[in-house]
């Protein structure tokens, strides 16, 4: 595409960012920009540092690409700036090839899922990410939110971002409701234990509210849900305690326990 077509890259950086690194972004992302099979309206990179020694994968680096007006996002988390870079270039890479208007054209018509019939371009098979132990073997590991304070929905999101997290248990700042923020296609989703959406502040226009109550169950029935909906995550009010708390598959195959970090487990 004409270099007339391509947005400036912007960087920021956020925490101890290792010098070069907003260079190396910049070149890794321009380059892609320039080579878009589409305009690019607007690129933003981010690079974040977490100060927490605990956290496994400190260095995150995000691309945002508005290309033609659909937007494309690349997010990658390593030990080093570096590696994250490098790693969110690929991602980004790869994303803003299969956005092309020309996808289909170029390798033929994708074809409808029918029952029983599998083809070279049929959409893969859901596959887990965590070892399937068998449900009777697995255990409750507990662990505490790692917000500590009160956030704004805004706060929690960048919060996600910076530690890589799929979702984000926090409480919210302006109605004291625990929440959890999560990823969607177009964005991020906020769910109260209590949904009262017209009690919060102004909202980015990339965070959405979700007006469905949440259900209240024992941890066990919260974990039968999970099985039986298939998804990433469940948050739920605990019946025990009466607080929002989030069940998810870990990777060992054992259950996770997220609580906020006022209630001892």
């Amino acid at each position: 595409m004409s270099a007339a077509y391509a947005a400036q890259v912007r960087v920021e950086t956020r925490g101890m960012v290792p010098d070069g690194s907003a260079e190396l972004a910049e070149a890794k992302v321009g380059a892609l920009v320039q080579a878009a099979p589409e305009p690019v309206l607007s690129a933003r990179v981010t690079l974040a540092m977490a100060a927490d020694p605990a956290v496994a994968r400190p260095a995150v680096a995000r691309a945002t690409i508005d290309m033609n007006g659909r937007v494309q996002r690349a997010q990658a988390a390593r030990e080093t700036m570096r590696a994250a870079i490098e790693q969110m270039a690929c991602r980004l890479k790869a994303r803003l090839g299969r956005a092309a208007r020309n996808w289909a054209a170029l390798r033929g018509t994708i074809p409808s899922a029918e029952p029983g019939e599998w083809r070279h371009q049929a959409i893969p098979a859901r596959r887990r990410s965590y070892f399937p132990r068998p449900a009777d073997q697995r255990t409750f590991v507990s662990h505490v939110s790692y917000a500590a304070r009160p956030e704004t929905p805004d706060e929690a999101a960048a919060e996600l971002d910076l530690l890589d997290y799929d979702f984000h248990l926090f409480t919210e700042r302006s109605t004291g409701q625990d929440s959890v923020i999560y990823r969607t296609a177009h964005g991020y989703r906020l769910a109260m234990a209590h949904p009262k959406p017209g009690c919060l502040g102004p909202l980015p226009e990339s965070v959405t509210v979700s007006q469905l109550s949440t259900p209240r169950l024992p941890v066990r029935e919260a974990a039968e849900r999970l099985d039986a909906v298939g998804q990433t995550f469940t948050f739920f009010i605990d019946a025990d305690t009466g607080r929002g708390s989030v069940v998810y598959h870990r990777d060992d195959g054992h259950y996770g326990l997220l609580v906020p970090s006022a209630v001892p487990r």
